[in-house]
């Protein structure tokens, strides 16, 4: 098995940040990206929530390839510092030795692309694979065109492949003011931008010049319901609410749109930390669950850091590039210098550099927005409404501790299931949740839902969100082809007597 010294997962900012800074110093660095994205993988919304809204180009692969580098600036930076850049290559998976598994040769990362899946082997390892998008159910979001924030910055920025006409954004923040300012530049029709707050959430200068250029803002809004034909949507109905996050009467209001874009937040893709056991914990400022890490960027585990999103996401970070960036050299400071590429003293110096460098906002509860959300959304779209939609889940299937849908049964003791019959033996648990429901168990493996499950759960039990375990997740963390997951062909043999494997007197059944 091929062994890398330093490997950098995630070519944003912050990971190509990381890989030129240690390879800089002499370190030999890997840098693998996912992108570009396979369009089979794309239409499944994974990594991001890409809502069906990307036109044919995205089959010619290698033009995507090629407006993927050019979109990044960094990776040509890169590869003049001599990093190994690998793009089109995801990473499914990470393990390494612990109390359950003691045969590793070391820790291992499982990557795949269009082709096969490998292992490979690592000194040290920089995580920065950014951030997901913030998946909160409204009737119709299951329509070709309901799609998430970084879905349509990726579409936008790195592939050029966004076929949307007119947008309606979720969210005054940050987020959703600067994928407004993207849209337009990119000659999309911004309709609305949206919120349930009575004001403005993000920068007021950025919001005054998305007003000077025709946009409407809706504050104290929310969406009833997106509205369409042959499973696109066409239009999306608004209505005003009030301080109890009610709708009020009289005042929908349908605006003409094929897109709505939800940027509310993003949420820190923590699957490779968790997985190799590095501690996190709930930090509802920053996104929810993120790693613990230190100054210089390293997490608990041993010769693993993190950098970027990845390590906690709040909405300072999308008008400022440099906070992921000097989180990213710093990670590649630790690292190089872990490698023995850097002394103490020349390490000290550097970080003494970057910390001066990196400008901090200050982080608000993302939480407390998104429950405000979830309650508006809920109260004016009903509760029959799919929070999961990989597995059909509703709201009301939720709460309900309904079986799935497909399975149609229907029993006294089912029916008299729910999370009140649940509390007496033990906290609510989202994995519990998940086993009776089914939420969170499709290919994405919760990405679209694992937040708002968790919020539903936490309300409908009165428990505190930040006391709602995290939902797990196992590899492939990222849904693959079983051809490409496991490309060795089945024998002659089994091809030939494959019905014989099932018979009572089959060997295998001995």
């Amino acid at each position: 098995m091929e062994s890398r010294s330093l490997v950098v997962v995630g070519a944003g900012i912050a990971g190509t940040a990381a890989a030129i800074e240690a390879a800089r110093a002499g370190v030999q660095v890997t840098l693998f990206d996912e992108n570009p994205i396979p369009e089979s993988m794309a239409a499944l919304n994974a990594p991001q929530f890409f809502g069906q809204r990307f036109n044919a180009v995205l089959h010619d692969r290698a033009l995507m390839l090629e407006r993927v580098v050019h979109a990044n600036e960094g990776l040509a930076e890169a590869e003049e510092a001599g990093v190994d850049v690998q793009l089109g290559t995801c990473v499914w998976g990470a393990f390494r030795n612990s109390d359950t598994s003691r045969v590793l040769d070391g820790p291992q990362l499982g990557l795949a692309n269009r082709d096969r899946s490998w292992l490979i082997m690592y000194d040290r390892l920089i995580v920065a694979a950014g951030a997901r998008d913030l998946g909160l159910a409204f009737a119709g979001w299951n329509l070709a065109g309901a799609m998430g924030a970084n879905g349509a910055h990726a579409l936008m920025r790195h592939y050029q492949a966004l076929a949307s006409r007119r947008m309606v954004v979720l969210g005054t923040g940050n987020l959703g003011l600067n994928t407004a300012r993207m849209a337009l530049d990119r000659g999309i029709e911004v309709a609305a931008i949206v919120d349930v707050s009575d004001s403005v959430r993000g920068d007021r200068a950025l919001s005054a010049a998305l007003q000077d250029m025709g946009v409407r803002l809706y504050t104290s809004h929310t969406v009833r319901e997106a509205v369409g034909r042959d499973g696109e949507i066409e239009s999306v109905r608004l209505v005003e609410i009030d301080d109890n996050s009610e709708p009020v009467a009289g005042t929908e209001k349908e605006i003409s749109a094929d897109t709505v874009c939800l940027a509310i937040g993003l949420v820190p893709n923590v699957e490779l930390l968790s997985l190799l056991g590095c501690d996190v914990g709930f930090k509802p400022e920053l996104g929810g669950y993120v790693p613990v890490h230190d100054d210089c960027m390293r997490t608990s585990v041993r010769d693993v850091h993190v950098a970027g999103d990845a390590a906690g996401f709040h909405d300072g970070m999308v008008l400022n590039t440099e906070i992921a960036r000097s989180q990213g050299r710093l990670a590649g400071v630790a690292a190089a210098e872990s490698l023995g590429a850097f002394d103490t003293a020349e390490a000290t110096a550097r970080r003494r550099e970057l910390t001066g460098t990196a400008i901090n906002s200050k982080p608000t509860d993302a939480y407390a927005n998104w429950t405000r959300w979830l309650r508006a959304l809920r109260n004016a779209g009903g509760s029959d409404v799919p929070v999961c939609p990989c597995e059909e889940v509703t709201r009301e299937d939720l709460i309900g501790l309904r079986p799935p849908r497909f399975l149609k049964w229907e029993s006294e003791r089912r029916d008299g299931r729910s999370l009140g019959t649940l509390a007496p033996d033990a906290r609510v648990n989202p994995d519990q949740v998940k086993r009776l429901t089914r939420a969170g168990m499709g290919h994405c493996q919760g990405r679209l839902c694992r937040e708002q499950v968790a919020l539903l759960l936490a309300e409908a039990s009165g428990s505190d969100i930040a006391d709602m375990p995290l939902m797990s997740y196992r590899p492939p963390v990222r849904p693959l082809p079983l051809r490409v997951l496991w490309s060795h062909d089945e024998s002659e043999q089994v091809r030939r007597e494959w019905a014989k494997w099932f018979s009572p007197t089959s060997p295998v059944l001995e």
